[in-house]
C-alpha cells in the first residue's frame, strides 16, 4: 500500500509549483500517495498551515521559497518567518527550502534558525535533486544539495545568526519607516532596536554608515 504523505508546495511562481508537482508525481504512482496544496504567497500559506493545525491533519512535507509576498498582518516577511511559525505550531512537519539565494550567510542563517531537513539552492534543482530531496526527507534523513554544502564548509566570519526581530528591523527599514518609528510596529523598546541595528552593521562589517548601506548590504546577502 503506498504511503499518503500530504505536501504544501509554497512558491510565488505558479510555474515553477506545477513543476515540482509533475516531478513528484512520478513518485505518487509508484511509491507514494502525495496529496498536493500549493501557496504562492505567505498569506496564503499561513492560512493553509494555520486550518491543518485546527484540523489536526498536519502537512508532512512543506516546500518553501525564501522570497514571498509579505503578509503583514502577521509580520511575516519571507519564507524563513513563515519556516518559524511552522516549527511552533506544526512541529512534525518537515521543511525543504528552495531558494535563488547561494550566498554562505544566508544559508548559514537559514540553517541556524530553522534548521530545516532540506535546503536546495534553485539552481541546483532538476528532477533528481528534487525527488532525492523528497524521499530523503521523507525517511528522516536530511537532504542539502551539493552547492550548499559547499557554501556552508566555507568558514563564517561570526557566529551571529539573525533571528525574526532583525528580519523585521530590516523589513521595516526597507518600507521607509523611520527607527525612532520601529516600536509602534516591532515589539521592542527604541533602545533595544538602536543596539540590534549596531549589531547587524557589526555582523554585516559596517562602521557608521548609515541604513541606506545597512539595506542595502541586507539585499546583497538575500535578508531583503
Amino acid at each position: 500500500m503506498n504511503k499518503v504523505v500530504k505536501v504544501l508546495m509554497v512558491d510565488d511562481h505558479p510555474l515553477i509549483v506545477e513543476g515540482y508537482k509533475n516531478i513528484l508525481q512520478e513518485l505518487s504512482s509508484t511509491e507514494y500517495k502525495i496529496i498536493f496544496e500549493t501557496a504562492n504567497d505567505l498569506k496564503e500559506a499561513y492560512k493553509k498551515v494555520k486550518q491543518s493545525v485546527i484540523s489536526e491533519i498536519l502537512f508532512d512535507l512543506i516546500f518553501l521559497d525564501i522570497n514571498l509576498p509579505e503578509y503583514t498582518e502577521k509580520n511575516l516577511s519571507s519564507g524563513e518567518d513563515l519556516a518559524v511559525y511552522v516549527r511552533k505550531t506544526s512541529p512534525s512537519s518537515k521543511i525543504v527550502f528552495l531558494t535563488m539565494h547561494n550566498e554562505n550567510y544566508r544559508l548559514y542563517n537559514l540553517v541556524k534558525n530553522i534548521n530545516p531537513e532540506g535546503l536546495l539552492v534553485k539552481s541546483d534543482v532538476g528532477s533528481k535533486d528534487l525527488t532525492n530531496a523528497f524521499q530523503n526527507v521523507i525517511s528522516d534523513k536530511i537532504y542539502y544539495s551539493t552547492t550548499v554544502l559547499k557554501l556552508l564548509q566555507k568558514q563564517v566570519t561570526n557566529d551571529f545568526a539573525l533571528d525574526q526581530f532583525d528580519r523585521q528591523i530590516l523589513y521595516q527599514l526597507s518600507l521607509g519607516i523611520q527607527t525612532k518609528k520601529l516600536p509602534q510596529v516591532i515589539p521592542l523598546s527604541l533602545p533595544a532596536i538602536e543596539k540590534r541595528k549596531r549589531n547587524l552593521k557589526d555582523v554585516f562589517g559596517l562602521d557608521k554608515e548609515g541604513d541606506l548601506i545597512l539595506l542595502r548590504r541586507a539585499k546583497q546577502l538575500g535578508f531583503l
